[in-house]
């Protein structure tokens, strides 16, 4: 089969809906965080099924935010999948919270639910889970099983909340779903990607929205959340343009998170054609999977879930990182950029520093010696999906 065309990873799909959105905001006048920003905020509730929903500048932001409003900090322990991107496990860092790395089970990129629940400290406040790939971790059996465990609050929230708190990571999983609950309400609080390389992007920016029976009244939540993303001031940039309103407080020291309506356009507009992306996502996969039934892939359907299918991940029968590394190669010599998603954090410099080991990880260790991500986008063809997998077929098995 000759190649079609080179294939890129995951570029983005900008329409000219998409452009003519970020235009019209561009010719509006207003281009910070204002009108079209909140149409995004309320879109994205509207589809996870929450009350509330507050644009950021990133996935990034939008997890330290959480801890933050859960007042987790110095002294306090998180638990975090070592088998994950350094943001999930940074942000507890940002807040002076103690980093506990969970190894992955057996077989899995993520901690299992017992995994987790082993590795609770005296000192856990907060458990963040990550949506590889677009499956959604199940959040909500996690927060069950954690409401039975010994728990010591230090903040009225987490009195409220009565166990560790459950945020989720959910940079991959917009749109995915688990025993019918929509991604964005399984854990208490979950933080969106926007990325230039996710299902739906607004070039760079995130999200965060919380389950709506939380033990905190809603608005005022949001409220407290949108001052923190705006250096703590008591109104925003659209509220004091108004004649004579510009008078304005510095409730608390913020930090510049926000979104402005440039990027909420391209959100905005991508969201509205988002289902249709999606069923093409799951299109591409079923040629993948189809074409080569002796790959093994992460699954993206199953018993009462539906991911978004945002990453098609496949594992190689070798455990040998120069195996794996040589077929990436080889399908790069012949136009395919395949990827790996992730390399443990303990393989990290900066958290190496930071005592976490190798060792203390095996089942991590294990499941990155062998994975690879091959190239999946809403505007890629059959013919390049039909490439991608004739050609890494033949690699894995020759």
């Amino acid at each position: 089969m000759a190649n079609p065309l080179l294939v890129p990873f995951s570029p983005p799909d900008i329409s000219e809906d998409d452009i003519r959105a970020v235009t019209d905001v561009l010719r509006s006048g207003w281009i910070t965080t204002g009108p079209v920003a909140q149409r995004l905020e309320e879109a994205i509730s509207s589809r996870c099924g929450t009350t509330e929903t507050v644009v950021l500048n990133s996935c990034t932001a939008a997890l330290e935010i959480a801890l933050r409003i859960l007042d987790i900090g110095d002294g306090d322990d998180v638990l975090v999948p070592a088998y994950t991107y350094s943001a999930s496990a940074a942000v507890v860092d940002h807040v002076a919270a103690n980093i506990i790395l969970v190894d992955s089970a057996a077989g899995s990129p993520t901690p299992s639910i017992d995994d987790f629940l082993t590795a609770l400290t005296p000192r856990t406040k907060a458990v963040i889970t990550v949506d590889i790939g677009g499956v959604p971790y199940p959040s909500d059996r996690l927060r069950d099983a954690l409401a039975t465990t010994k728990f010591t609050p230090a903040s009225d929230m987490q009195a409220a909340l009565g166990r560790p708190a459950v945020i989720t990571d959910a940079a991959h999983s917009l749109g995915a779903v688990r025993n019918h609950q929509n991604s964005g309400s399984l854990g208490d609080f979950t933080a969106f990607s926007f990325h230039a390389v996710k299902n739906l992007t607004t070039a760079e920016g995130g999200a965060l929205t919380w389950r709506s029976d939380l033990p905190a009244e809603q608005a005022a939540m949001a409220a407290k959340i949108r001052r923190l993303a705006l250096h703590g001031q008591s109104k925003d940039a659209l509220a004091k343009s108004r004649a004579g309103a510009w008078d304005y407080d510095v409730v608390e020291l913020g930090y510049k998170l926000n979104m402005p309506d440039t990027l909420a356009a391209l959100g905005l507009s991508q969201l509205s054609r988002y289902d249709a992306s999606l069923r093409r996502r799951h299109e591409l996969i079923s040629i993948y999977t189809s074409a080569s039934p002796n790959v093994e892939f992460m699954p993206h359907d199953g018993p009462g879930m539906k991911s978004s299918a945002h990453l098609c991940i496949t594992r190689l029968p070798s455990h040998r990182t120069d195996e794996r590394d040589k077929i990436i190669g080889d399908l790069g010599t012949q136009g395919i950029a395949a990827n790996v998603h992730y390399k443990p954090l303990p393989l990290m410099t900066a958290y190496q520093r930071h005592g976490h080991t190798i060792a203390s990880t095996p089942n991590a260790m294990d499941y990155y010696r062998s994975e690879v991500t091959l190239p999946l986008f809403t505007s890629m063809t059959d013919e390049q999906a039909e490439y991608v997998i004739d050609r890494y077929s033949r690699l894995v098995m020759p």
